[in-house]
């Protein structure tokens, strides 16, 4: 790790939950020159095709392609993401060790439960870092997080706010087919909503998000508190 914290630390249940969510804003973030991290909760290990070792590579190859700065597995159970202190206690401690400014997570709101529970440990975990007498490894210091939002996965919700990616659409496309295992259907792969035009689905969400604010492209992004907007609203 450098000594230089994140700008950004998105957590997600599996590798590619992220990508799937706001690989597009991670795109145009990192080619700005912000330092973006992503940390995978679980190994996948239940995933009906690939295999632990060959996710591993898929992600890695995916968080170059968005030019990612750090990416790292808690290898946590895979449908066992429950609100536990053992969790809580080592997301807090990747949060302390990183000190993201800003963390994103999944929205609650999806089919598969581990992404909802990875949301309620991330804000657990955010809140606890935050706290100066909480235990974590090594007496790490105290960190607060400025904000905490969430993308969405599965669903399509009306979003708090978008990021137009317009101009990194296709670098988002490329990392999500770095995960072969997923979404391609092969002769020994199992059938699952994943490799049945699952990247375009979400290319298709991602249009009609831009659709509603005028941009070719966007990801949208839920948040608990308002938006607090930095620059006159007629862009002056």
């Amino acid at each position: 790790m450098s000594d230089k914290p994140l700008h950004i630390l998105a957590f997600g249940a599996h590798a590619d939950d992220v990508e799937i969510g706001m690989g597009g804003s991670i795109a145009k973030l990192t080619a700005s020159g912000k330092r973006v991290g992503i940390c995978d909760l679980t190994e996948a290990q239940l995933s009906s095709n690939g295999t632990i070792e060959l996710r591993k590579e898929e992600a890695n190859k995916a968080a170059e392609i968005l030019g990612v700065t750090e990416r790292l597995s808690l290898g946590f159970p895979d449908r066992g993401l429950l609100l536990q202190e053992e969790f809580i206690k080592k997301i807090a401690a990747v949060i302390r060790r990183y000190q993201p400014q800003i963390v994103f997570a999944p929205y609650f709101e999806d089919r598969h439960p581990d992404h909802g529970n990875c949301a309620r440990l991330i804000e657990e975990a955010v809140f606890s870092a935050g706290i100066r007498k909480y235990q974590t490894e090594d007496f790490q210091k105290p960190h607060k997080v400025t904000n905490v939002y969430f993308y969405m996965i599965n669903g399509f919700h009306k979003p708090d706010f978008t990021m137009d990616i317009s101009t990194t659409i296709e670098r988002k496309l490329a990392a999500l087919r770095a995960y072969e295992s997923q979404f391609e259907q092969t002769e020994t792969s199992v059938k699952t909503p994943l490799v049945n035009g699952y990247i375009e689905t979400v290319e298709a969400r991602e249009r009609l998000f831009g659709q509603q604010v005028g941009v070719q492209f966007a990801e949208g992004f839920k948040s608990k508190v308002p938006i607090l907007l930095n620059r006159d609203l007629m862009g002056d």
